[in-house]
């Protein structure tokens, strides 16, 4: 069975596949969290888990154990702090006996939280705020701040962890946050979404304001990939073919304006795969949504089925399966007008 979690600005999405014994599969969908403003979703990838984590901004931080039949608020308690990321750690176990993985969360101000135990007890990790760099770190529209915009555990080493900060550097450890490695000349400056991958070990993909970049030695150096994008440079969210560290889907736009706006927004997918030559990105047109009046999307991979990626943005959630993100599908699912005016912040899908 397929679970979807979407968030949207107002509320959490939870789809669920199911059959009726006739072969017609459809998709059961259900709403929670109205009015809490989720904002980002991590799945603990433990066997038999159901475990769930939802982060919201100055709503606090939600758990459930039954694939979002039922929520409950956790004992994180931060003061004056927003959730902007949450992410487990997909191979480093916490607790044995408690059976759940390395849990993170981010917040506003850049702060890092971490559990072994499912999120009874915390601890922080806040070292990274005295790295060089972090006098110029600052939010557009919030100029005064920044933000911890991602926490990506490596996929295959325990206790590396790669963090942007929103806005003004990719950072690194490699002994689970005690120490700090600062962002580098060359490599991207405002990451919105960083992947690592099973099959590429030392390789980072980086989704950001600045353009397309990936590293093959951890984030030592950098290459910026942006042939075929044309002007549409701003990135913001990047999926990757579990089965396939050649093949990834990216979101894109023009401006973080056209990216955002809720009035007049436009964005674009665009997609790339081995047999891509020079490494081109080629514009995704095939039963995707119109890029005029589109938010810039969240993109998902589903981690357990080659060539399956996921889509959500203001106009509903699509699907690309067994095409390496060629071609697309709406899924058929209610969509009310509210959700037309609201911004797409999380997706993730468990299998």
């Amino acid at each position: 069975m397929t679970v979807i979690f979407a968030a949207l600005e107002k509320s959490l999405l939870v789809l669920e596949s199911s059959s009726n014994g006739d072969d017609d599969s459809r998709l059961k969908v259900n709403e929670y969290l109205k009015g809490l403003h989720p904002t980002a979703i991590a799945i603990d990838p433990q066997k038999n888990s159901n475990r769930v984590y939802c982060g919201t901004w100055n709503e606090g931080f939600w758990k459930t154990d039954n694939n979002g039949q039922t929520w409950e608020k956790t004992l994180l308690k931060i003061s004056n702090a927003n959730i902007t990321t949450v992410s487990v750690s997909p191979i480093q176990k916490g607790e044995e006996e408690k059976g759940f993985n390395k849990l993170f969360v981010g917040t506003e101000p850049s702060i890092i939280y971490s559990s072994s135990d499912g999120g009874q007890t915390w601890e922080i990790k806040d070292g990274f705020n005295k790295l060089e760099s972090s006098s110029t770190w600052s939010f557009p529209p919030r100029p005064w701040a920044n933000h911890v915009r991602l926490i990506e555990p490596d996929a295959n080493k325990e206790d590396y962890l790669f963090v942007a900060i929103e806005a003004g550097a990719l950072i690194k450890s490699f002994d689970g946050g005690k120490t700090w490695k600062d962002r580098v000349k060359n490599g991207p400056y405002d990451t919105h979404t960083l992947v690592t991958h099973k099959k590429a070990h030392q390789r980072l993909y980086s989704a950001a304001g600045d353009g397309y970049f990936e590293s093959q030695d951890y984030g030592m150096t950098w290459e910026n990939i942006d042939k075929g994008l044309e002007d549409n440079t701003y990135l913001m969210s990047i999926a990757v073919n579990p089965n396939d560290a050649q093949n990834k889907v990216v979101s894109a736009a023009n401006t973080a304006w056209k990216a955002h706006d809720r009035e007049n927004p436009q964005s674009f997918l665009y997609r790339q795969s081995i047999t891509d030559k020079d490494e081109k990105w080629e514009l995704v047109t095939e039963g995707i949504f119109e890029s005029k009046g589109t938010i810039i999307s969240i993109l998902e991979s589903n981690p357990n089925i080659k060539d399956e990626f996921y889509c959500l943005n203001n106009r509903g959630i699509y699907c690309s399966k067994d095409s390496a993100g060629i071609s697309w599908e709406k899924l058929e699912i209610p969509w009310p007008k509210e959700y037309y005016l609201q911004h797409p912040w999380a997706l993730a899908i468990k299998e």
